[in-house]
């Protein structure tokens, strides 16, 4: 019934997960490894550790089955929601391992992680792809100062602590950053590269 007349790999992304309500295990194991590739690249990218990455990819997909009837597709794509969980489960996992602040000097390989590397390919959604490009577009300070706040979630006071700038200067980096980010992600806004 669920399967529409299609096979389960078939499926669309959002029908695939409609099916993780029912309880059927091979609807479960089709949603997996769908996904699996794109999960595990955003835990590893984020978390930097093989065995971590793969529980948090564990975690991702319990969390997606218990919370598939609040997605909403008006807020994004199934893989979208899916990896803003993958992500945020990784922050979490990051955070609660890491009791000091992020050595600046990390930063620049995430960064790269995240800009320009084989990592990537692994995490290649539709916006991926623009997210890299748009954070890599961005002036080094502010780029770090966003990964901070985004990647690590560390607080804007934090920020400035680890970079050794005013509060107010932390802040505007990450605002300005968000701001140019959001500028080349949505459409109709920041029209294009600019410069």
């Amino acid at each position: 019934m669920h399967r529409m007349g299609l096979p389960l790999e078939r499926l669309p992304d959002d029908v695939l997960l409609d099916g993780l309500m029912t309880g059927d295990p091979e609807v479960a194991v089709a949603f997996v490894r769908r996904f699996q590739r794109r999960v595990f690249g955003v835990a590893v990218a984020v978390v930097g550790d093989v065995q971590l990455a793969e529980d948090v990819a564990q975690q991702t997909f319990e969390r997606a089955c218990r919370h598939a009837q609040v997605y909403d597709s008006r807020r994004g794509s199934v893989p979208t929601w899916l990896m803003s969980i993958a992500h945020n489960l990784a922050v979490d996992t990051v955070r609660a391992r890491r009791s000091t602040p992020v050595d600046p000097e990390d930063l620049s390989t995430l960064l790269d992680a995240v800009t320009d590397t084989p990592e990537r390919h692994a995490i290649a959604d539709e916006a991926s792809a623009e997210l890299r490009a748009a954070v890599s577009e961005l002036p080094r300070p502010q780029a770090r100062a966003l990964v901070m706040a985004g990647i690590y979630g560390m607080t804007a006071q934090q920020v400035a602590d680890a970079e050794g700038v005013p509060l107010g200067t932390a802040k505007t980096r990450i605002r300005t950053a968000a701001g140019k980010l959001r500028a080349a992600l949505v459409p109709g806004r920041g029209g294009g590269r600019g410069g």
